[in-house]
């Protein structure tokens, strides 16, 4: 969604990209051209998408932005961070097992269930209509958090955004 975001303020197009088992939106970030993905596998399987991702564009793991539901946050909470463990997040750990964890994360945070509900029903779940609403407000934010990670560095969106 957040991609998604990005791509509509640059009016950019979505396009299959092949070998790589990944759409792509071409955009620029302040001075900054950007290719933007969204994977077409399963969660558990995105590892094989960034990675292709990355050697089709001949990029290294460190020039990765990936952004991505966190159950230790809050609905709508930002954290960014370089590296790190994967929490138990599956698109986390195929991404670790292949590209490795030297990347930038963009997390965002979709709360833990309250009450006896399955932590994969939860996350697979759509959104409910109050936070749908919620939404209109995380995903700008969150789309704002990418593009100061890109144009001021990591330091500078951990203090706009991590607070």
């Amino acid at each position: 969604m957040v991609a998604h975001e990005l791509a509509r303020r640059d009016s950019a197009k979505w396009k299959t990209r092949r070998g790589t088992k990944a759409e792509t939106a071409e955009v620029r970030i302040g001075t900054q051209p950007v290719t933007l993905a969204t994977t077409k596998v399963y969660m558990n399987q995105s590892g094989v998408s960034v990675r292709n991702l990355l050697a089709d564009l001949r990029l290294k793991p460190d020039h990765l932005i990936v952004v991505h539901d966190e159950l230790d946050l809050d609905l709508g909470r930002i954290r960014t961070k370089y590296g790190g463990g994967d929490n138990g997040h599956n698109g986390l750990k195929s991404i670790r097992s292949l590209v490795g964890r030297d990347y930038y994360r963009v997390r965002i945070g979709i709360g833990r269930p309250s009450g006896p509900v399955d932590v994969v029903d939860w996350v697979l779940r759509d959104f409910d209509r109050t936070e749908r609403q919620e939404l209109a407000d995380i995903l700008p934010r969150a789309a704002d958090a990418v593009t100061c990670l890109i144009t001021e560095g990591l330091e500078a969106t951990q203090s706009k955004y991590n607070g």
